[in-house]
């Protein structure tokens, strides 16, 4: 049998190993409550085929499967497997349980209605909220019990198939509109010192905290209080450390079980100052990074879903210190498939997944994707799909060339800013990327990746830019081209097409993702 979906690390990040052999998640996310209806995802499923997705993100809710405690169904994830396996994907859970975007809506109907022994979070002393209090042992035995179940069942029905290739624990967790949680049980942890596993482990890492921590005060002594330690960020790395044990615990009990690789999701922070509460309070942005790692360590990794304009950016601050970058959500707008190409070129994402992926091309229901729901997240929805559509297209062609350039140096990834143009070092030249078209409202920006293949040899695949090789600056001698040839891959072997010279004797991607091959070498004066 061959080996279980599993990361493989090297070089400080990582990629995903799907029957031996590297798999790029080239993903959807569907909507919330799209999954809760296995009719309903029969016009999901042609919709992602269409779009050439290759994975599907799919919630899994602790009330559908537990409706009764210790009564467990799961007749919906076996028609999702089933779904998936007739329509080639792969499946990624999404384990809606005590948590989903800051509150509890997912946990059943007897967790609901017994406060007694479900404590809720409390946004001040005395006055409960709705959703749970991560520091309730109760709740984090419940939703523990639940999501080993789960993983238990995947095991037993999936195991030789391999449909599942990732889980996610949680979804956005965090306390909204509140600074901490002032609840019973977490009143007992808020005033005892740090604990000493998560000064440990910030003090073992110092040398590669995010920046965030920086001001972090670790040699406080052994008493040390929350205050002592983390000053005005208190509450937040109070909170961190609250929601990174709570999922941890979780991922702990269904990895036990079925040891797939877990990862946990994150609302970002909206804007530079935006305080915690008005984003969930506690969840792993960037800058509580570390506190969650040192309190979850069966997440193997922390993503980002991405909604703001800045995608480099929050690519940059999660692909750093070892966590794999991995884009569970992002705007399914005219931005996607350049966003998709640029976080596999630059940074080696696992995987790409817009959100509310159904909508592309057309919402199959207004009541699920109309003006309100898409607003909220603000999302223009892309009108045809067919951008992205030809994108993964071409990325599934290229992958495996694509998987032996993970993590080094041989690959970069190209997102159009307002400049007009951008330059690279790669493979010892120097490379002009240039933007014929400028950035405008509602036009998707130009995107793609560049490998050096050997010396002077390059693919350059994506759209919207071209590219023009100098010498480096320290070396003399004119830069030329030896050939350049457009073409296709499919699954992995590349199928030449025209050789480009004459009027066409240039490197450059039009509307459409396509793709090149370039060779180019330096004429060194006599």
């Amino acid at each position: 049998m061959k080996p279980l979906p599993y990361l493989q690390r090297a070089d400080g990040g990582a990629q995903l190993i799907v029957d031996g052999a590297p798999f790029l998640m080239l993903g959807g996310e569907v909507h919330n409550s799209s999954s809760s209806s296995l009719a309903y995802m029969e016009r999901v499923w042609e919709r992602m085929t269409s779009l050439h997705c290759n994975t599907a993100l799919t919630p899994v809710s602790w009330e559908l499967i537990e409706p009764v405690e210790g009564e467990f169904d799961f007749r919906l994830v076996d028609g999702l497997l089933e779904g998936a396996r007739r329509h080639g994907m792969r499946l990624v859970p999404l384990w809606f349980g005590a948590f989903k975007n800051g509150r509890s809506t997912y946990a059943p109907e007897w967790v609901k209605t017994n406060p007694a022994r479900f404590i809720h979070a409390q946004s001040r002393p005395g006055h409960d909220v709705l959703p749970l209090s991560s520091f309730c042992e109760e709740t984090v035995q419940a939703d523990a019990r639940a999501f080993a179940a789960l993983m238990r069942h995947l095991r037993e029905v999936d195991s030789e198939r391999r449909t599942v290739v990732m889980m996610q624990v949680e979804n956005e967790v965090g306390l909204m509109r509140a600074q901490r949680d002032y609840s019973a049980p977490a009143e007992r942890v808020f005033s005892q010192p740090v604990p000493s596993s998560l000064i440990g482990s910030l003090q073992e890492n110092a040398g590669a905290l995010h920046p965030g921590l920086a001001h972090a005060r670790l040699n406080s002594g052994p008493n040390a209080m929350w205050a002592d330690i983390f000053g005005s960020d208190a509450s937040e790395a109070f909170m961190s450390w609250g929601f990174g044990r709570f999922v941890g615990r979780v991922a702990e009990a269904g990895r036990a079980e079925y040891p797939l690789p877990h990862f946990a999701n994150a609302w970002l922070v909206q804007y530079e100052g935006q305080p915690p509460g008005e984003y969930p309070n506690g969840g792993p942005v960037s800058r509580m990074m570390d506190i969650w790692r040192a309190a979850a360590p069966a997440i193997e990794l922390l993503a980002p879903d991405i909604y703001i304009d800045d995608f480099a950016c929050v690519c940059a601050d999660y692909a750093r210190n070892g966590n794999p970058l991995f884009i569970p959500e992002a705007r399914r707008d005219h931005t996607a498939p350049a966003c998709a190409f640029y976080a596999i070129g630059e940074h080696s994402a696992l995987g790409f997944s817009p959100f509310g992926i159904e909508s592309i091309g057309g919402a199959l229901e207004e009541v699920i994707a109309g003006p309100v729901a898409d607003a909220s997240l603000g999302i223009q929805t892309d009108p045809s799909g067919s951008l992205l559509a030809q994108s993964y297209r071409l990325l599934s062609g290229m992958a495996p060339v694509l998987a032996p350039h993970f993590n080094t140096n041989t690959m970069r990834g190209i997102l159009q800013t307002p400049a007009p143009e951008a330059g690279l070092d790669l493979g010892g030249f120097r490379l002009q990327i240039r933007f014929p078209k400028a950035l405008a409202p509602g036009q998707p920006p130009a995107g793609g990746l560049i490998i050096t293949l050997g010396p002077g040899d390059y693919l350059i695949a994506g759209f919207g830019f071209s590219v023009q090789f100098h010498a480096d600056p320290h070396t003399p001698g004119e830069v030329d081209f030896l050939d350049i040839t457009e073409g296709d891959y499919a699954d992995g072997q590349w199928i030449p097409g025209r050789r480009l010279n004459g009027d066409e004797y240039a490197v450059q991607l039009g509307a459409a993702p396509c793709v090149r091959r370039a060779r180019v070498y330096q004429h060194h004066p006599q």
